[in-house]
């Protein structure tokens, strides 16, 4: 689950690296403001992955064939239904996007032609989180590797082939991520066609389903505040300049990085309390609380070290531009810190998924999003000059990730879920 994790991020990656490296930072900060709009749009549906997991999981641990059957139905009428809305809302979407971002005319036009093409592949995408969610919630961590990996490959030729070999540059990259989402998506459905081939066994219950829409619904809040604390750091920044746009685009790579390699551990989690909750084995529960805290841990200690060892090299991979290196590097302390401060809500969220905490998770994230990060955000850019603002900007997206662990920390102990036998 670990290695999955840091590939997933792989596709954003390949994408600024390799337009990174073409002539003007316009093509760069297109594809970053882009790919944040359909990240947030995306990511915001990851409830998707994280309530299948939950419920794969827990019907795993109790050996119920049929539950995991039902699951995937209704995950996958979800997919569906949602992914043809986002792709019917595009043109809304986009100006939706710009009226709050407010880009430059030439930015808002290419990162816009981005986003409706890689919003073509929006069921594909929303299928495959499904698709996860049931690989990891029944351990099949093997499988979900292999489909990340697929899916950075085909994305990786894909690129190779449309914004290098034919120069389409934004809109060469917005079509190799559309192709490698639906790749992934038909494979993903072939190795779940043991739940899909007799039709004669699809079953919708309202009542389990109501139950599904509940959790999901907590989630997507959650994924909601989360999302736009996210996109702040891109979106706000666009008032900085094109250079700071794509800085922190670059930036955003390593934590994404950061995000998702942590997140294997929160994804372990989740499969193995779940699975421990299916079978109502809470000293399980607890065994495996205390171990992949220790884990997650030394990760952190691991990412910690490597940036501040590699860091600037990695930044010179992604992009020459040297207004953008020289930028990028003055923000770098901040990523190199931010594994610790932010390890905790990662690891939290696992078990909260785990235990089916989605109202906890929802309310964690509430707390830590309107009372830590926007006043820290409106505080910092009152109290900074504009040379420093950035600086206000990534201040306020650790403290708020520190916040997150410590109320989830909270949450927890009141549920005494730990502590009762």
């Amino acid at each position: 689950m670990i290695l999955s994790n840091i590939a997933a991020p792989l596709l954003g990656l390949v994408d600024t690296a390799i337009i990174g490296h073409l002539d003007h930072n316009i093509y760069l900060g297109a594809v970053a403001l882009g790919a944040m709009v359909v990240s947030f749009t995306y990511l915001l549906a990851i409830f998707l992955r994280m309530s299948t997991t939950a419920e794969a999981a827990h019907a795993f641990g109790a050996g119920d064939e049929q539950a995991i059957r039902q699951l995937l139905i209704h995950a996958l009428l979800i997919c569906i239904g949602l992914g043809v809305v986002l792709l019917s809302a595009g043109p809304w979407l986009v100006k939706l996007a710009w009226w709050l971002i407010q880009p430059s005319a030439d930015l808002a036009e290419l990162a816009g032609q981005y986003i409706q093409i890689r919003l073509l592949a929006a069921p594909a995408a929303l299928i495959n989180l499904a698709v996860l969610g049931i690989l990891l919630g029944q351990q099949r961590s093997k499988q979900a590797m292999s489909l990340i990996i697929l899916m950075n490959l085909v994305n990786l030729a894909a690129d190779v082939v449309l914004v290098i070999g034919l120069q389409l540059n934004v809109i060469g990259a917005a079509w190799a991520s559309v192709i490698a989402e639906s790749t992934v998506a038909m494979v993903g459905l072939v190795w779940l066609r043991q739940w899909l081939i007799l039709p004669s066994k699809w079953r919708v219950e309202p009542a389990k389903l109501k139950q599904f829409v509940h959790m999901n619904g907590d989630i997507f809040v959650r994924s909601l505040l989360l999302q736009l604390c996210m996109a702040t750091m891109t979106g706000y920044a666009a008032k900085f300049g094109t250079v700071v746009v794509a800085a922190n685009a670059v930036l955003m790579q390593f934590l994404m990085l950061i995000s998702l390699g942590l997140d294997g551990i929160a994804y372990a989690v989740e499969a193995l309390v779940g699975a421990a909750r299916g079978r109502k084995d809470r000293q399980q529960i607890r065994h495996w609380m205390k171990l992949t805290l220790t884990w997650s841990a030394l990760f952190a200690l691991v990412y910690c070290l490597a940036f501040a060892l590699t860091g600037n090299w990695i930044i010179t991979q992604i992009t020459h531009l040297p207004d953008v290196i020289t930028t990028a590097q003055t923000y770098l302390p901040w990523l190199i810190a931010l594994p610790l401060l932010a390890h905790w809500s990662y690891y939290y969220d696992g078990v909260f998924v785990g235990l089916g905490l989605t109202r906890g998770m929802r309310n964690s994230m509430a707390i830590s999003a309107l009372g830590v990060f926007l006043p820290a955000v409106l505080v910092s850019q009152w109290l900074l000059s504009k040379s420093n603002a950035n600086h206000g900007l990534w201040l306020a997206l650790s403290l708020f990730l520190l916040a997150r662990g410590i109320t989830q920390a909270y949450l927890l102990h009141r549920y005494k879920i730990i502590h009762q036998d």
